[in-house]
């Protein structure tokens, strides 16, 4: 089974792929970690600040590949990270969607609102977020926005985070 993860920033997809790894022993792939490895090997001109399109363009064909050869090898993979595009499965021809189960993370507004704080504290909890000052209410709003409008648009399964944080998966 693939588990694809992905959601706008300081959602919890590191966390959540950690807590699934723990409980299933299933290995996470960490798109940021596969990007930060790109960039500081000279593999690609982009920098951890490019935009994200370019980003996503640039990674996700070579993760939907990893997932694909994953798939054909019948073993289980995590994937997560914000690059993961909603029309995903646009990519994949249709024997291989079975084995995928696609989750994109959505804090509401009014969740983000009377939880900020915490979702600042937690920003760390898994990985050290070297400059997090971009991190403001305002972009955490919009950011979720954004995911949830795409989320709604392209029908994908997404998980609405409102009054508590518990994801069940």
């Amino acid at each position: 089974m693939i588990i694809l993860i992905t959601g706008a920033s300081h959602t919890g997809k590191t966390a959540l792929a950690q807590k699934l790894l723990e409980t299933y022993n299933y290995p996470y792939l960490s798109i940021d970690h596969l990007k930060m490895g790109l960039i500081r090997s000279g593999n690609t001109s982009l920098t951890p600040m490019s935009n994200d399109d370019d980003l996503t363009a640039y990674l996700w064909p070579i993760v939907r590949e990893m997932v694909k050869t994953a798939i054909e090898n019948k073993q289980n993979l995590i994937v997560e990270g914000c690059y993961i595009p909603l029309d995903w499965a646009k990519d994949f021809e249709k024997e291989y969607l079975p084995h995928i189960q696609y989750y994109c993370l959505v804090m509401s507004e009014n969740y983000i609102r009377n939880h900020f704080p915490d979702i600042k504290k937690y920003a760390n909890i898994i990985e050290n977020r070297l400059d997090d000052s971009e991190c403001t209410m305002k972009s955490v709003i919009q950011d979720n926005a954004r995911f949830l409008k795409l989320a709604q648009r392209f029908g994908v399964n997404y998980v609405l985070i409102d009054e508590g944080y518990e994801i069940d998966i």
